[in-house]
């Protein structure tokens, strides 16, 4: 249920502003949508009648958080997601922008597909949701998408989701087309020959559970080759999901070099290493897979350096007939939109990175690179908001969950840490009671 919008005034908080390394006591304003003040003793100054005080008694105020690929049924799937219940989901999780993917039936290819997304969005979620339009039509990799008058409809960036394109010509014009625009291309940095029949991470744990394997090199070929054609184009180019040591290689190169090159990791791979699917626990069976426990700790080092740019959620709803099966047969993914905050809390309390890192790679630097006016508690900004108890303990429960498919790898974990209001555009859309 929304709220109405009217003054808010969040007292006596721990203001967390990454867009300007602000850590600081203090209290927000939010009037008319916006972000009216943030400094101590607002309140004893006098605010507009009618604001709503809410003492935050110490807990963390940071900008919405914004997730860079997030799966969503509409249009055509439906029964796994739909823009209302991810939007729930993503309210719940502290997030105020879904970046949702173009490989839905039919795909986001067209201006007219993308002009239909923003419009059931606008009448049925209760947090900004922007799409991401095809860079190749159909998907099918060959041939390019419209971006001239995809990006003038609305599509914020431009990817085929989960699919890799491998013909290189093929996304050597796309960034060159691409650049004429300033759009941003992201890819799915995986060679599907290369993958063949494998399920999970190539090595002796794979080995051991009697399952095929996919190789890092799988990731860093195509990753090194998009690099080259960067440097040949000059375009702007997303690596939508790095896992391992290798890419971080790769990327390192590209950026001392000077290229215009990003790259994003998953919650699920900054929180979980190919261990955890034990005993062939499909919930974990994500694409890319899980790799090492070294590559794990090397991407959050990458995290907190800027090296790697964003984290974003994965979140890709599948229904019981889809993951409860062997795990081999069992299609990947995991969802992620309600669950992104509080996994990525795990890491702070471990001291393996610090908030505000985790906050600007969630947050500010995705804002950034999707030309977003969130991701930021500057005076005049939007009111997208939220309050985060970073220290109270809870155990997931899925049937909690307000995404339509439970397949969370994070079933019956212990949390600690969990946004309890989210505000978005002035307006509170979420409240943990």
């Amino acid at each position: 249920m929304l709220s109405e919008r009217r003054p808010i005034l969040l007292a006596n908080a721990r203001i967390v502003d990454p867009s300007r390394d602000l850590d600081t006591r203090g209290d927000l304003l939010i009037a008319d949508g916006q972000i009216r003040d943030v400094k101590r003793g607002i309140g004893a100054g006098g605010v507009p009648e009618g604001t709503e005080v809410f003492d935050c008694r110490g807990k963390v105020v940071a900008p919405g958080l914004i997730d860079m690929r997030a799966f969503i049924g509409e249009p055509g799937a439906g029964h796994r997601e739909t823009l209302a219940s991810a939007s729930e989901a993503a309210a719940a999780g502290g997030v105020t922008t879904i970046i949702c993917q173009p490989d839905t039936s039919p795909a986001i290819d067209d201006p007219a597909t993308v002009d239909f997304v923003l419009r059931r969005a606008r009448d049925t979620a209760i947090v900004h949701v922007h799409p991401m339009a095809a860079l190749t039509k159909g998907l099918a990799g060959e041939e390019m998408t419209e971006i001239g008058l995809l990006k003038a409809a609305g599509a914020v960036a431009f990817t085929d989701g989960a699919r890799s394109i491998g013909n290189a010509q093929v996304m050597r014009r796309a960034l060159v087309y691409a650049g004429d625009f300033d759009a941003l291309i992201v890819h799915h940095t995986e060679d599907p020959d290369l993958i063949g029949d494998g399920v999970m991470n190539e090595g002796e744990y794979a080995t051991r559970l009697g399952l095929l394997g996919i190789p890092r090199a799988a990731e860093t070929v195509v990753l090194e080759r998009d690099v080259r054609l960067v440097a040949l184009t000059g375009g702007r180019y997303h690596a939508a999901s790095v896992t391992c040591a290798e890419s971080l290689d790769v990327l390192r190169r590209a950026k001392d070099a000077g290229l215009s090159v990003s790259a994003s990791a998953s919650i699920n791979h900054v929180t979980l290493n190919e261990n955890d699917v034990g005993s062939y626990r499909t919930f974990l069976k994500v694409a890319p897979p899980l790799r090492s426990e070294d590559d794990r700790k090397l991407l959050i080092e990458a995290v907190a350096s800027g090296l790697v740019d964003a984290v974003m959620s994965d979140h890709n709803p599948q229904d019981v007939e889809t993951k409860r099966l062997p795990f081999a047969e069992a299609a990947p993914g995991a969802i992620g939109l309600e669950t992104m905050l509080s996994a990525g809390l795990r890491l702070v309390h471990n001291g393996e990175i610090e908030l505000m890192a985790l906050l600007r790679a969630m947050s500010t630097r995705p804002a950034e690179l999707l030309s977003l006016p969130g991701g930021t508690l500057k005076p005049g900004a939007p009111a997208d908001v939220i309050v985060i108890d970073t220290d109270v303990p809870w155990v997931l429960d899925p049937a909690d969950l307000k995404s339509k498919c439970k397949n969370t790898p994070f079933d019956e974990a212990r949390m600690q840490g969990r946004v309890v209001r989210t505000i978005v555009g002035g307006r509170t859309v979420y409240e943990h009671l």
